[in-house]
């Protein structure tokens, strides 16, 4: 079971960022939206053991958060 749970936060991780690279030309909020659904989406993970409900509500909640801190 730990190895399942740190092999899913070694590759969310991972994708994050991957994901980040590709954001050199997008805006500050743009950018500001995808940094807060990739933390969303790892706290969505951790908080619910690895579930994957958790896990894109987290990222849902945290995009949205990161897109209104952009403002």
């Amino acid at each position: 079971m730990r190895t399942t749970h740190a092999f899913l936060m070694n590759t969310t991780i991972l994708i994050v960022v991957i994901g980040m690279m590709g954001c050199g030309d997008m805006s500050r909020r743009g950018t500001d939206t995808v940094i807060g659904a990739g933390v969303g989406g790892v706290a969505g993970a951790v908080l619910t053991g690895g579930s994957a409900l958790g896990t894109v509500g987290g990222a849902a909640v945290g995009g949205v958060v990161g897109n209104q801190v952009g403002k």
